[in-house]
């Protein structure tokens, strides 16, 4: 399976299912691996709430897109860098830089594999078609099509 094959209808279904979670007070619980992002409509001005999986990197918050550029998420913060995240019980403001440099890319997915080495690592084999331990040349191959947002709390 790749990126362009994953279920993404699926995908809307457990976002929901996440929002509904913070919405119940379970933040603290899932937030150790979910934030919730807010970013303003690129096209109606609405805001629009995302639940992601992030990584706290020296104080910042890293967020990867699987859908690069592509992803709505992304769009709105290229026309407005300005946003919120919910991470657990904490609100935040924040301004998001999208990076689109491979060796970035390759440094964020391998502390997260460091990190959380089997959910990521399954990640990399079923939806990206990777070893579960992939290469630094395979992640930044991969950094072609995805991109990160890095957000820093103001």
């Amino acid at each position: 399976m790749s990126v362009d094959d994953f279920n993404w209808q699926r995908m809307k279904y457990i976002q929901k299912l996440h929002r509904v979670l913070y919405a119940i007070g379970l933040g603290p619980l899932i937030g150790k691996i979910i934030l919730l992002l807010t970013t303003t409509g690129r096209k109606s001005g609405l805001k629009r709430v995302t639940p992601l999986q992030y990584e706290e990197i020296d104080g910042k918050y890293y967020l990867g897109s699987a859908r690069g550029l592509n992803a709505d998420w992304v769009r709105n913060i290229q026309a407005n860098s300005q946003v919120n995240i919910r991470v657990k019980s904490d609100s935040y403001q924040g301004q998001a830089e999208i990076v689109t440099d491979p060796a970035r890319f390759a440094d964020f997915i391998e502390i997260r594999l460091e990190r959380h080495p089997v959910m990521v690592g399954l990640m990399m084999e079923k939806v990206h078609g990777l070893s579960k331990e992939p290469s630094r040349e395979e992640l930044k191959k991969m950094a072609e099509k995805e991109s990160l947002v890095i957000i820093t709390l103001l």
